[in-house]
């Protein structure tokens, strides 16, 4: 590798084999009882648990550590309606036929529609952004690079954090999101990727069987 500055690499516990094969089996036990939730209680989560998967979600790996991603949280009632206003808006023209008979005969299953309560319920939706520019420091507006992969790492982290914190979320990618910076009060170089709803589920709340459906092992991986 080229000179550069370094740190010692982070110290790793030294596990045994047994020990590292007990929590890779421990880690899936725990994160295979993640569900998608749309049926959410308006019960209110502590800021420090959202801010602290927050935090969890910004060491994600990511194009030359620029960190290309903003992540707006909306817990004002007036913000969550207009944005459930404006999603309801697309998914009505969505699900009217915009999709397509193919795409819609896929989410059957699930029983989606553009219905959206869970939009004002939760009691938070972090609208994550990824920044086609930016850089490491403030005022910057460097190029940024690999801006979805990174932004998508950091979701994935972001969703394990909060499941771990025992908080239910959504997925949530009306299209299109361009009514999400003008909401957020993002600027135009920030692209919105997706809403993630936050919150409990509610007593009521089921999960779609169809859902429950995961491929094995052999389908989603093979060794060369």
């Amino acid at each position: 590798m080229k000179p550069h500055d370094t740190i010692p690499y982070t110290e790793l516990p030294d596990y045994s084999d047994e020990e590292r094969i007990a929590r890779a089996h421990a880690f899936y036990d725990a994160i295979k009882k993640r569900r998608t939730c749309r049926d959410f209680a308006d019960t209110p989560v502590p800021r420090e648990v959202i801010e602290t998967a927050l935090l969890a979600a910004g060491t994600a790996p990511n194009g030359a550590n620029h960190q290309p991603w903003h992540f707006a949280i909306v817990e004002s009632a007036e913000k969550k309606k207009a944005i459930r206003d404006a999603a309801e808006s697309e998914e009505k023209a969505f699900y009217e036929g915009k999709a397509g008979k193919e795409w819609l005969e896929a989410l059957a299953p699930l029983g989606t529609d553009d219905d959206k309560p869970y939009l004002e319920t939760a009691p938070y939706l972090i609208v994550i952004f990824g920044q086609r520019k930016g850089g490491m420091y403030p005022g910057e507006m460097k190029q940024n690079y690999y801006v979805n992969e990174s932004v998508g790492i950091a979701t994935g982290m972001l969703i394990t954090a909060l499941h771990d914190a025992g908080l239910a979320t959504l997925t949530h990618t009306p299209n299109p999101m361009k009514f999400l910076n003008e909401v957020c009060e993002r600027p135009a170089n920030e692209k919105a990727a997706m809403i993630l709803v936050v919150g409990k589920p509610s007593k009521t709340a089921t999960v779609p069987v169809h859902a429950t459906v995961k491929k094995p092992l052999d389908q989603i991986s093979s060794w060369l």
